[in-house]
């Protein structure tokens, strides 16, 4: 079948947008005007082309890309996710988190180079179908971010198991405030693998139709300007390693650096129960070993934050009413006992996610 008449590859308004060209086949996210944000049929749009390019042997790279020039992907439609908690029963967004974290599993387990153009803006889902590739390219125009915690959540998609490998405590900094970071702090921190000029990517995007991804990668990666977190090391270290919030929001506040008080107050105006399930998860991520597992635990995380009030009151006040005067409830630090955390963490029963499960048993066949 040619590439005109595949009805896999859908019409030019469609919100992810397939083709194929010489050897590479490509993704390209389809939502300008909402960022590029992730529906649930984009999603499942995005793993059936996955699965047919898989078995094709004509297609040797799978490259993804974002339309509109403002970024490849800001992250899931929270809009409505906000309205399935708030009208419905929060099944939609149980199914597209399913079929989400699945879709971030299998691009990291997939078996051809899987190249992720993150140009741009990418945070929260955008992180998810990207930063867990083989091949992760950021421009000087990157912003990626993880700022979950800003909206009353916490952050998902196999970002606590991204963030959990991060140098010293740069992870723990980045999921608490949600700080976007530069192309040479992504490369640090372990959220990409090249940087290459914004304006060489039509060029390599064009060349990976006809050389392998490594001969192409060699004409065009260069040397990222360096970002802010170098220097910052020795601040993010020690007050990120306390063992509760309050005790890293008392180091921040007693560093003394400009740096650090603003950390704090980016804190303050943070859900306190987002804050402390998100440290919990990170915390628990890095014993769990592999990302399979450590979706299984996001998932029941964002399965309980369905149930709680914040996660629809910070949706509201940064997206639908943009007064950006969250009503966390808990409002403190103080209010949110471990028994409120470990509710986050309790098994889910026959709703489990079970990504570690299945991939125990196909590593056990193989």
């Amino acid at each position: 079948m040619s590439t005109a008449e595949d009805p896999l590859l859908g019409r030019g308004d469609d919100p992810v947008l397939l083709r194929v060209e010489g050897r590479a086949a490509h993704i390209v996210l389809n939502r300008p005007r909402a960022l590029n944000a992730l529906t649930h049929a984009m999603v499942r749009r995005i793993d059936a082309a996955l699965t047919a390019w898989e078995s094709d042997p004509a297609v040797e790279t799978v490259v993804l890309t974002g339309e509109g020039g403002r970024g490849l992907c800001a992250g899931g439609d929270i809009r409505s996710i906000h309205e399935d908690v708030t009208t419905g029963t929060g099944d939609a967004t149980r199914a597209f988190w399913r079929d989400e974290y699945r879709l971030d599993a299998r691009i990291a387990r997939y078996p051809k180079p899987y190249v992720a153009v993150m140009d741009g803006v990418v945070m929260g889902g955008g992180v998810g179908i990207s930063a867990h590739g083989s091949v992760r390219l950021v421009t000087e125009r990157s912003r990626v971010a993880m700022p979950e915690t800003g909206i009353g959540f916490v952050p998902d998609v196999g970002g606590t198991y991204l963030l959990g490998l991060a140098p010293g405590e740069l992870g723990t900094h980045l999921a608490l405030t949600g700080t976007q970071l530069t192309a040479g702090d992504a490369l640090r921190c372990g959220l990409a693998d090249h940087f290459v000029p914004s304006a060489s990517l039509p060029a390599l995007i064009a060349d990976l139709a006809g050389a392998p991804v490594r001969d192409v990668l060699a004409r065009y990666v260069r040397d990222a300007p360096p970002g802010p977190l170098a220097d910052e090391r020795p601040w993010i270290d020690h007050c990120y390693a306390a063992e509760t919030v309050e005790e890293i929001m008392a180091r921040l506040l007693a560093d003394g650096s400009r740096p650090a008080k603003e950390a704090a107050e980016a804190l303050l105006s943070r859900s306190p129960v987002a804050l402390k399930v998100t440290l919990a998860s990170l915390r628990r991520a890095r014993g769990l070993g592999s990302l399979e597992a450590v979706l299984d635990q996001e998932y029941r995380v964002s399965c309980a934050a369905l149930t709680a009030p914040d996660l629809a009151e910070g949706i509201r006040a940064q997206v639908i009413d943009k007064d950006r005067s969250p009503r966390w409830n808990p409002g403190t630090f103080t209010e949110v006992s471990d028994v409120d955390v470990d509710r986050y963490f309790a098994p889910l029963g026959a709703q489990e996610l079970a990504l570690a499960a299945g991939r125990a048993g196909q590593e056990q066949a193989w």
